[in-house]
């Protein structure tokens, strides 16, 4: 007997995957719990194992296609078997494996009612003229519905050539999702076409949506590390001892939750409905991957972690997430973000909003500079200082200068402030 393989839910919030390798072929034995098939969820790989052991009779979206949860993936049987055999559920398997399963004869009862993945233009149209999808028959991958599909039912139904010229201006226009990929063609001979791969092509998504989401203003400070490097130079042998390796970003982030604690706005995100003040500080940590891109890990209740807490969280999510162990619920739920892009070199930057996020908090790289240092009695002179630039840069419909300002002299204070 057959079962029908369906696209898991891997996560809270994850409704769509795209398969990244299969690996299994066609015809392979494959064993119950078994690595199946690779998929890519918001920049985190995840493998997805077989949910019964068999034949691997039939694939049905390959590689680099996109799933929507409870899609059909694959369907897996016994040898001799056809892929029109019933599929019975194995009832243990989903349970330890989490995946999607179902019996032939509920799939086949509720893809009546199911219409599979509708995009946003051909929903669209649907409601604009009217039209019930379930009664159009989809031509697209997998029976999917396509804007074809919508037009042609229009013009069926006797809808004028008005009507039906309208709506497909309507879906020629171009929209936040097509772009980027509507863009000119510039190559010419002897260039070199790098295939987008599943992470970059979100990196696009989210980075162009978030620039037309939110009015982004920057704000900058420099703060004197001084405190904050003797301590850490200080301390840093017994947090080896106790199992965390001390950087200045654990510095960075529990400064960050003190900002966040003295102006709770800055910890918030945008609605139609008002600001959404956010009860629990979770602290995104961008992570560079090299040439394949960067990922953000959430910190989760950073607030409760004291500076040894917050450099293991660190590590430990820093480590996971160049060995691509993370998991999907380890990227999602974060309410602010900081990069440290002074790693490379970088003396300051203006990055961009990790959307719904109020803002983002930029770290440059540590400099000794001259500066101006005022004592206890008015007297200046000129001091040697390790030197860093924040970058703050903020969702104007949210935050005022005055606000962001507050709240960046804040984590400026903190550090300034380290006792040793």
């Amino acid at each position: 007997m057959s079962i029908k393989f369906l696209v898991p839910r891997l996560g809270e919030g994850v409704e769509e995957i795209t398969i990244t390798k299969w690996l299994k072929n066609i015809g392979d034995v494959i064993t119950e719990l078994e690595p199946l098939v690779e998929v890519n969820t918001d920049k985190v790989d995840t493998e997805i194992p077989a949910p019964a052991s068999g034949i691997l009779l039939s694939i049905i979206l390959t590689d680099g296609q996109p799933a929507r949860v409870g899609e059909l993936l694959a369907i897996i049987g016994q040898p001799g078997e056809t892929v029109e055999s019933e599929a019975p559920v194995p009832e243990a398997a989903a349970a330890q494996t989490g995946a999607v399963i179902e019996h032939s004869e509920s799939v086949e009862k509720d893809s009546t009612k199911e219409m599979g993945f509708i995009s946003p233009v051909v929903a669209k149209i649907a409601v604009e003229y009217g039209v019930d999808l379930r009664q159009v028959t989809g031509s697209g991958l997998g029976g999917r519905i396509t804007k074809n599909d919508v037009l042609a039912f229009v013009e069926k139904g006797s809808v004028s050539a008005t009507v039906a010229t309208k709506a497909a201006h309507q879906e020629s226009a171009p929209t936040r999702e097509t772009a980027i990929t509507q863009a000119p063609n510039p190559t010419q001979p002897g260039d070199t076409i790098i295939k987008h791969t599943p992470m970059r092509k979100s990196i696009a998504e989210h980075m162009l949506a978030s620039k037309q989401t939110s009015p982004h203003v920057l704000t900058v400070m420099e703060v004197d590390m001084s405190r904050a490097a003797a301590h850490r130079n200080a301390n840093k042998e017994s947090f080896v001892r106790n199992g965390a390796k001390l950087t200045f970003t654990a510095y960075f982030m529990t400064a960050i939750v003190s900002g966040l604690k003295a102006y709770p706005l800055v910890n918030s995100s945008w609605s139609d409905g008002g600001v959404v003040v956010h009860s629990a500080i979770n602290l995104g940590m961008a992570a560079s991957l090299g040439e394949e891109g960067l990922i953000v890990p959430v910190i989760k209740a950073a607030d409760s972690l004291s500076l040894l807490g917050m450099a293991r969280a660190v590590n430990d999510l820093a480590a996971r997430a160049r060995a691509k162990k993370l998991i999907p619920d380890e990227v999602k739920g974060g309410t602010f973000t900081l990069t440290n892009h002074g790693v490379s070199g970088s003396l300051f930057a203006m990055p961009i909003i990790n959307q719904p996020q109020c803002g983002i908090l930029g770290a440059g790289a540590m400099q000794k500079r001259a500066v101006v240092i005022t004592d206890s009695f008015g007297n200046d002179s000129i001091a040697i200082r390790p030197m860093v630039y924040l970058s703050f840069v903020f969702d104007h419909r949210i935050l005022d200068g005055a606000s962001a300002d507050w709240f960046l002299a804040k984590v400026k204070q903190t550090l300034e402030g380290w006792q040793e």
